[in-house]
């Protein structure tokens, strides 16, 4: 039995809530998956805070519809559509539907949109390869640190090279004393 006018207006007030939370949206093709595959593909994003929906493209064409943001995506609308809305771990979500993607070998991503622009597959691999927001902290963190502790050493070595000279100098001139 088909789905009823109320259930479709459901599912677009759905999807348009999804996008509008999301900074990422990722398009697959995901014929021949099983439910309990989607449902492996579902668990393995929900804890980078992504969503994957389901639903035929003329649905997903109405809830984009008039959406700038979002209107690229229509390119890649074609036989069996899922989007993957990306809200908050964009890295992590793509690595996480990358790891589903070599397990199963059926899915194959169509491309993704991006602040209003669409990105072919190349480009959301690019993406997935940058550092995460965590990675990228530590790193500005350990080159502060580093920075820090270089200053602190020089500012400890120039009393250590004052010292050391003054007591070369005094060294010098108790020499020749001594020896005459």
């Amino acid at each position: 039995m088909g789905k009823t006018l109320a259930d479709k207006k459901a599912l677009v007030a759905e999807i348009k809530k999804d996008l509008s939370e999301a900074q990422l949206a990722l398009i697959i093709d995901y014929r021949g998956l099983t439910v309990a595959e989607i449902t492996d593909l579902r668990r393995r994003l929900r804890p980078t805070g992504t969503t994957c929906t389901v639903a035929k493209n003329t649905l997903m064409r109405i809830a984009i519809d008039g959406d700038a943001t979002w209107q690229p995506m229509a390119e890649f609308l074609a036989q069996s559509t899922a989007v993957l809305c990306v809200k908050e771990n964009l890295g992590g979500a793509i690595k996480a539907y990358q790891d589903f993607q070599k397990a199963s070998k059926k899915t194959e991503l169509r491309g993704g949109v991006m602040e209003g622009r669409a990105l072919n597959p190349d480009n959301v691999k690019a993406i997935g390869d940058l550092p995460s927001k965590e990675q990228l902290m530590a790193q500005v963190a350990g080159a502060l640190n580093s920075i820090t502790a270089k200053v602190a050493i020089g500012i400890n070595e120039v009393p250590g090279s004052l010292a050391r000279a003054i007591k070369a100098i005094s060294e010098k001139e108790a020499a020749p004393k001594e020896a005459a």
